[in-house]
């Protein structure tokens, strides 16, 4: 969604930003702020990055409250307790537990090292950036984009939003509605940084290649190291880093 201001006497489009509130048969249980358009996977996506959920769950706005709140049909899969989490467009770690408590939800993550014949040209990986459409990128200059590829390099779905990890989980939401899930054999692409919690959705979501535009932060790298992923940063102008599962790039 996005907006159009006026300033310095012309015309312009920005992207909107906005709270959602995500509540599980009725109770609260996440705020974050995100650009309105796909709450419903925004909010099984993040649900199931978090291990809460394994499947596909009826969401949709409540009748009394039609905007900026989704509810989620229960039960979950463990209780949250009295944690609640509220995230920023920035960060998608604000409000979580200690790391280890992270940590452990990506042991769902697919393809341990060494045990998949995937493999992809380095080539291939470098040019996915470009292949993202980012309609709304070109148009405000506030939007990230995640992108759902297949072996070939073909999209398979995008989406953007103000927070690159609101745009993952609404891509991973996405997945898991379709029957997509495990993300075997098919690439995560990013369109800014490597932060861990993206790691930690790609990785709770089975997919076993994750790139970038950006560089990765430390901790990113040495997460998708432990659960045998396949990281790349920097993918620009034909090029990237492999930063650890080198054994699928090939190339």
């Amino acid at each position: 969604m996005l907006k159009t201001i006026e300033h310095d006497g012309r015309r312009d489009e920005v992207a909107v930003e906005e709270p959602l509130e995500i509540r599980v048969d009725g109770e609260p249980l996440a705020v974050t702020m995100r650009t309105p358009g796909a709450d419903d996977e925004l909010a099984l996506g993040f649900l199931y990055g978090e291990g809460l959920i394994d499947s596909a769950r009826p969401a949709a706005p409540p009748a009394d409250l039609p905007a900026n709140v989704i509810d989620v049909g229960g039960p979950l899969l463990r209780d949250p307790g009295k944690r609640r989490f509220y995230t920023s467009s920035s960060c998608g770690v604000c409000g979580k537990g200690a790391l280890e408590e992270v940590a452990a939800i990506t042991k769902r993550a697919a393809n341990p090292k060494g045990s998949d014949p995937f493999r992809l040209e380095r080539e291939l990986l470098a040019g996915l950036p470009g292949r993202l459409r980012q309609p709304g990128f070109e148009r405000t200059g506030g939007l990230h984009a995640t992108g759902l590829f297949d072996a070939g390099g073909e999209l398979l779905l995008v989406r953007e939003d103000v927070g690159r990890h609101n745009a993952m989980d609404k891509v991973v939401g996405r997945a898991l509605v379709a029957g997509l899930l495990p993300l075997a054999e098919r690439v995560l692409c990013v369109s800014g940084r490597l932060s861990f919690e993206l790691v930690q959705k790609a990785g709770v979501a089975g997919a076993p290649v994750l790139v970038g535009v950006g560089a990765p932060s430390s901790l990113a790298i040495e997460l998708a190291d432990d659960r045998g992923m396949t990281l790349c940063g920097f993918a620009r102008e034909g090029r990237l880093n492999v930063y650890c599962g080198a054994e699928r790039a090939g190339g």
